[in-house]
């Protein structure tokens, strides 16, 4: 089991910091506009995967529909489908 000499020399290996208030109030604005900008990027992520999913949608119908046209076709002249 780790002690706590184990885990302060792991934290210094790493050079993990925590944030401390005085971090924060020195670099709100920062924060603020990295926060902002990933809002913005997942954002953007969204619209287009909405778009994506909306022709996903119509190529799926387009390929109903072609597909129902195929099956009319092969019963006028005939011929049986085989999937």
């Amino acid at each position: 089991m780790l002690g706590d000499k184990d885990i302060e020399k792991l934290l210094e290996a790493m050079e993990l910091k925590f944030l401390t208030k005085v971090d924060f109030a020195t670099f709100k604005d920062e924060y603020r506009k990295d926060f902002s900008d990933l809002q913005t990027s997942v954002e953007a992520y969204a619209v287009k995967a909405d778009k994506f999913f909306e022709e996903l949608v119509m190529w799926s119908n387009q390929v109903k529909r072609h597909e129902k046209w195929l099956k009319q076709i092969a019963e006028k002249l005939g011929m049986k489908l085989e999937y």
